[in-house]
């Protein structure tokens, strides 16, 4: 896989893979149990490293669950909210569950326009928006009281990384809520010797950095890092280890409040 990248030939050959591997759902049907229309299994490889439509509809429900019992636990009742986000929505994988929730506007934002455009053609209580690789959002400060972001942070390096929770940080409303989830400890042991003594030492480790925002832009996070650096303007309210977990796919899950204005840690 080095080789590869050294010749910029890893994304294009990740991109056939994920081809092949789509052709193995196209028996599938196009509606879900609730009559919600599901993504072609070329937009479920994307999102879920599958085609399977029945992994994709429960580890989607799964992650919603952990989302709204995360959001309860810390004072953000969904149906208390006026307005939440997806970041990183990909084609509606946990979106979708919100389909039956009175309250909030619900919006959803990712950087790959064709998983957007299937968003706002299939999920009509959805707000959906492209946006770039990099900051900013097409929101005014203070927007949202509930943004979640489930493997976001495991596929960006350190530069976007930074300036995607600085982003976040200012369009959630005083007061409101961040979960998001991590690659942790369960990892650990994958990592290389040189890898594993960065990370050990509290910094977080990047793999294929030049392919950020692809599944194979993988980023291993600290407990010790997410504690205390991760999001310098948010104050840490819960951080779980393996808590963001579905099925095989272990990571943690971490819960950030932007604290009120006129309080210690507000800017």
């Amino acid at each position: 896989m080095r080789a590869l990248d050294r010749m910029s030939l890893l994304a294009p050959v990740y991109r056939a893979y994920e081809g092949v591997r789509s052709a193995r759902g196209s028996g599938d049907s196009s509606l879900d149990a609730g009559g919600l229309p599901v993504p072609p299994p070329k937009l479920r490889v994307q999102v879920a490293g599958t085609p399977g439509l029945e992994w994709f509809l429960e580890s989607g429900r799964q992650q919603a669950e952990i989302i709204r019992s995360a959001a309860e636990r810390n004072g953000a009742g969904l149906g208390e909210l006026e307005g939440m986000l997806d970041f990183g929505c990909g084609c509606g994988r946990v979106l979708r569950h919100w389909a039956d929730v009175e309250g909030p506007e619900i919006h959803g934002s990712d950087f790959n326009e064709r998983l957007v455009k299937w968003c706002a053609a299939n999920l009509p209580f959805v707000t959906a928006s492209v946006n770039e690789l990099e900051p900013p959002l097409a929101y005014e400060p203070d927007r949202f009281d509930l943004l979640y972001a489930v493997s976001v942070f495991t596929h960006l390096p350190r530069d976007l990384e930074r300036a995607w929770i600085d982003e976040l940080s200012r369009i959630v409303k005083p007061g409101g809520v961040l979960v998001l989830t991590t690659h942790g400890d369960s990892y650990a042991d994958r990592l290389d010797p040189d890898e594993r003594a960065e990370y050990d030492a509290g910094q977080p480790v990047v793999r294929w950095p030049r392919i950020a925002g692809s599944n194979l832009c993988t980023a291993f996070h600290p407990e010790t890092y997410v504690r205390e650096r991760l999001a310098p303007r948010l104050e840490l309210l819960e951080f779980s280890p393996e808590g963001g977990t579905v099925g095989s796919r272990r990571q943690d899950l971490a819960v950030f409040r932007k604290p009120a204005r006129g309080t210690a840690g507000s800017s």
